[in-house]
């Protein structure tokens, strides 16, 4: 597992995200709003978020080409916060997420 936040501070690669929705199904807007909430998190992580059109009933996130959330293995559409926390398990595990770390019961 690559932490981009430490692996080589001087490196200016950082991680890609790959939102992959169907066109068919209407799921740009939806793909569009979690591109906007993972670039608002994680701006300075961050090298690339793309909306990629796909096959009929697909709504799949990756990080540098390994699926992260796939809709149809899931059964659902990924929540934000999940999403978020998977993410920085990625690319910065130190990374302090506020409101997305906390227990929904606290």
């Amino acid at each position: 597992m690559k932490n981009w936040a430490t692996a080589n501070p001087m490196s200016e690669q950082k991680a890609k995200i790959e939102i992959e929705y169907c066109f068919k199904c209407k799921w740009l807007l939806r793909a569009a709003w979690v591109a906007q909430e993972l670039l608002s998190t994680f701006e300075d992580a961050l090298g690339e978020v793309s909306l990629q059109p796909g096959p009929s009933g697909e709504f799949n996130v990756r990080i540098d080409g390994e699926t992260l959330w796939s809709r149809k293995e899931e059964g659902q559409f990924p929540e934000t916060k999940v999403l978020k926390q998977l993410i920085r398990d990625r690319i910065d595990p130190e990374r302090d997420l506020g409101h997305s770390d906390r227990n929904d019961a606290s």
